[in-house]
This record gives C-alpha cells, structure tokens and sequence, in this order.
C-alpha cells in the first residue's frame, strides 16, 4: 500500500489562483502568486505561522461541476470558493500528507479543507452541504517559491527513509 500511496504519475495544472486581500472581501483572480513558508500565500489575508497546517487552499477543478451539479446552476466560479489555487488533472487527495511541487514552490498536503459557512452566502442555499466532501485540500509551504497560471502539479519523490508527516521543517533553499 505504502508503494501506491508514494505513486502518483499524473502531473497536473494550475488553472486558477486567488488571493483574499482582507477579510469578508472578494476574492482577486490573479496570474501568479508567491508562497512564503513564512506567511503562506503572499498578499492573501489569511496569515499563518511558519508550519501551520493551512497556509495554503487548493480546489480540483474537476469538483467544480459536481458543485455546480449539487446547486443545480450550470457553473461555479472559482473565486466563490475561497481558495487560493485551483488546479486540474491530478487527484489532491492523492496528496494528502505527502509533499507536492508547483512551480518554484514545494508544499506538503496537510489534510482535507472542509467548507465554511460563507459558502451559503457564496453559492446560495445548500452550499455549504454542496462543498462537503469537495472542499479540496490545504497545505503548507516547505520550499518558497512562486505559482503561475499553467505551472504543473506534481508529486515530490520521497526518500523510502523518510518520515514525512513526522519529519521537521525543510529549510528554504531561496
């Protein structure tokens, strides 16, 4: 089982990125973003500590029409979501607890990110029921870097003496 769960040979794509510069505002449709294993998502509102578990929000696209399905309405907009990157072709919860690169930067899938309450207010009434179980996942930033529409999403090779969810902290080589 261990060898499948390390085994990921989809590369998928980053298709849309969002940043929440405060709080209850919109969320902003941007080209690229900059990680920060600081701050988390560089400009976004939410700021976390170093390491925190939810530095970072990411949404399959493919989820976006079962929402949308769930609501009966023929889209959903990413930007409703309140996630920070929407990405296409790879399975996130394949990424659960192991580590991920997008674009310059390496992140580490640190669990499920169920939905908030805004979603009624976001999507309308049953919302919130729509996104449970496709909330995506939320991740913390190992390595900076910067993400860019159309960067690929891929799983990092890892060590087969490493303990990933145990390990400490990787020092940022940028």
């Amino acid at each position: 089982m261990k060898e499948l769960l390390n085994s990921l040979p989809q590369v998928g794509a980053v298709v849309w990125l969002g940043i929440r510069p405060d709080r209850r505002v919109a969320v902003g449709e941007v080209e690229t973003v900059q990680l920060d294993r600081e701050q988390g998502v560089v400009g976004d509102h939410f700021r976390s500590a170093p390491g925190a578990k939810r530095q970072v929000t990411l949404f399959q696209y493919e989820h976006l029409a079962a929402v949308g399905d769930l609501l009966h309405v023929d889209a959903v907009c990413p930007s409703a979501l309140r996630r920070n990157i929407v990405v296409r072709g790879i399975n996130l919860l394949a990424l659960k607890q192991q580590e991920f690169r997008i674009g310059d930067a390496l992140l580490y899938g640190t669990g499920p990110c169920p939905p908030c309450s805004r979603m009624e207010e976001n999507l309308g009434p049953g919302g919130y029921n729509a996104m449970r179980g496709h909330g995506g996942i939320t991740a913390r930033v190992v390595q900076s870097g910067w993400v860019k529409l159309g960067d690929a999403v891929l799983l990092h090779p890892q060590k087969a003496d490493s303990q990933v969810a145990l390990r400490p902290e990787v020092n940022d080589e940028s």
